[in-house]
């Protein structure tokens, strides 16, 4: 008996082709919801060094007010976006709306109640986030 290989590790997990949007967009909703966390964090130790002062305070404002603070802020206002859109299709779909009717799984277990609607909102969702953080750079950079 030969053995097969089937080894594809951590390419394999991220491999769209694989398993589909649906799993691309289940990484992106928990890498954004680590991220908001990340940045939570950091905006309440931000906004705490007021107590120290208003050097300090304007210390961190500089520190933030750079290109990099920009584009940092950009992908925030787009990780919120995404997070919340994707969080709104989950949330019907949970309640039924937007998902098709179950069926019997055969092969190759393509799921049915997973339609175009599903998947569309997800490329909305995506889609939103982008356009979001083209506006956020926008408004920064001062077109």
């Amino acid at each position: 008996m030969e053995k097969q290989e089937n080894k594809e590790g951590i390419k394999g997990w991220l491999n769209p082709g694989r398993y589909g949007i649906e799993r691309f967009a289940y990484w992106l909703m928990r890498l954004t919801g680590i991220g908001l966390l990340v940045y939570f964090i950091a905006h309440i130790y931000e906004t705490s060094t007021i107590l120290n002062g208003k050097a300090a305070w304007e210390k961190m404002l500089d520190l933030t007010q750079t290109t990099e603070g920009h584009i940092i802020l950009a992908i925030v206002i787009g990780m919120c976006v995404f997070h919340t859109a994707n969080g709104i299709r989950l949330m019907l779909g949970h309640g039924g709306i937007g998902v098709g009717k179950p069926g019997r799984p055969d092969y190759p277990y393509t799921p049915r109640s997973i339609n175009m609607k599903n998947k569309l909102c997800i490329y909305a969702s995506i889609g939103l986030a982008a356009l979001a953080m083209m506006y956020g750079l926008g408004v920064m950079f001062g077109e």
